[in-house]
């Protein structure tokens, strides 16, 4: 019986006025059935913060209920709770897992991104439909682990990069395919991240675990380390072993565009600079593990057609050359950042929040803009967690399918290869006088990178930076 006559005939049977028929879609078999009443079962794992957000975006669709909700702190947790006061609750997403897989349709992950795989996976794996927020994991093996998992489950995917649902990035692709601006070489984007303090030596004292939070669930697969509220609610985003720092933060969201209208794949090679933090005079600080306060990446890309395409990445109040073609009052991008495409025939232009794509041409013209390429998704960057929704009940394609997005991610994760592989200390060859100690320098290296292997070819240590080491009872 196919879900239409379903509900007919469950109607038919309720009488009239009695209500549709609510039955979770593991009564019917097959994890990627949808309820007959087309309602979607939810776990909600990080409910505060953004995950609150989340929980509104899904709950306003109509076609979500929570079975579970899931955070390490009763406190931040508290405002998603109030809307969803069925739900059972938990501090750690395990036992949620234990008591409601059966019972769920589908999970979104909104926890720090040291958390996002082993939270998501058991369930993608159980054959559960996933949302997680940007980046997609914390790792390129991590993120590579996802889409694999979502491809051999055939479950619906999306990540949390809104931008992925805009008309914008369908008008840039329809710039692009156009062929207005020529052919693109050069993609320079920027942010205003980080907005958390970053790059300041990392605790070194510990304090009393607040009584709501559950720090040992908080940690899950990180190495143990004593609380210091240094780290919350939101400052864990500039420490390696917790966050991904402002390109992981803001990469998923700026890098998006290019990567998807120029369908660029993996890069082939990686490099960057960095801030430097100094202790003394001439001596350099040991931050081991903390993010810098800013940096510049430049990735490489070889694509088929095109040929050569290099994306540049500044944060930390590091921002390109101004391009020529920008009239003096027309600023570039927005508060959160923006991006240029350089093209053989002019320049197009975005931003992050207002986005307003912009073309301007080698002749000086500014011509009006083609129409969305594609097909929309209803309410735009407004509707992105219901476009999840819709692809869970068969009524759309999602803009941010783990397809797409577990590739985006991998690329924005390899600056981060870069990043660390500045930042870590090797010798200099070079003998020094007998007065000074060994020189010591950031590695200031291009990372070759092998996609299809995920490898870094020519400096074999930054490969311990492409996946992690899970603490006990916490790993993949």
């Amino acid at each position: 019986m196919n879900r239409r006559s379903f509900m007919k005939k469950s109607a038919a049977a309720a009488g009239a006025g009695a209500g549709m028929l609510v039955v979770p879609s593991y009564v019917l078999g097959g994890p990627r059935g949808a309820a007959p009443s087309d309602t979607v079962y939810m776990a909600g794992i990080g409910v505060g913060g953004r995950g609150l957000d989340l929980v509104k975006e899904l709950g306003a669709t109509g076609k979500v209920k929570f079975a579970a909700m899931c955070d390490v702190s009763d406190e931040r947790g508290a405002a998603a709770y109030e809307l969803a006061p069925k739900a059972k609750r938990y501090r750690d997403f395990r036992e949620l897992y234990d008591k409601h897989i059966k019972e769920v349709d589908a999970v979104f992950c909104a926890t720090p991104d040291h958390t996002h795989a082993v939270a998501a996976l058991p369930f993608m794996k159980a054959g559960k439909h996933a949302y997680i927020e940007k980046p997609l994991a914390h790792n390129i093996a991590e993120a590579r682990l996802l889409a694999e998992t979502a491809a051999e489950r055939g479950i619906v995917t999306q990540m949390g990069d809104q931008g992925a649902s805009s008309d914008e990035i369908r008008i840039a692709q329809a710039v692009i395919d156009s062929g207005m601006i020529g052919r693109v070489n050069t993609v320079d984007c920027w942010t205003n991240r980080p907005v958390w303090p970053q790059g300041l030596q990392p605790p070194q004292t510990a304090e009393p675990v607040p009584k709501d939070l559950d720090w040992d669930a908080w940690l899950g697969p990180a190495t143990f380390r004593e609380y210091n509220s240094r780290y919350l609610p939101f400052r864990w985003r500039g420490f390696w072993d917790f966050g991904t720092g402002a390109l992981g933060d803001m990469g998923c969201h700026l890098l998006e565009t290019p990567h998807r209208v120029l369908g660029l794949g993996y890069p082939v090679a990686a490099e960057a600079s960095c801030t430097t933090v100094w202790a003394g005079d001439f001596v350099e600080a040991d931050y081991a593990g903390v993010c810098p306060p800013s940096s510049i990446v430049r990735l490489r890309f070889e694509h088929p057609r095109r040929g050569e395409v290099r994306v540049n990445w500044h944060d930390g109040g590091l921002m390109p050359e101004r391009p020529a073609l920008l009239p003096d009052d027309d600023l570039p991008g927005d508060w959160g950042g923006g991006s240029v495409f350089h093209g053989s025939k002019g320049i197009l232009l975005t931003g992050v929040y207002s986005q307003n794509p912009r073309v301007y041409l080698n002749d000086g013209s500014k011509p009006e803009l083609p129409g969305p390429a594609g097909a929309r998704v209803k309410g735009g960057l407004d509707g992105h967690a219901a476009n999840f929704i819709d692809g869970i009940l068969g009524r759309a394609q999602t803009s941010s399918p783990f397809s797409l997005a577990g590739p985006l991610t991998e690329s924005v994760l390899m600056g981060n290869l870069a990043i660390r592989a500045y930042q870590h200390k090797i010798l200099k060859p070079e003998k020094k006088p007998d007065d000074w100690e060994p020189y010591e320098y950031p590695g200031r290296v291009k990372l070759l990178w092998d996609g299809a292997k995920m490898k870094v070819a020519n400096y074999p240590g930054a490969n311990a930076w492409v996946g992690r080491k899970y603490r006990k009872g916490w790993g993949i």
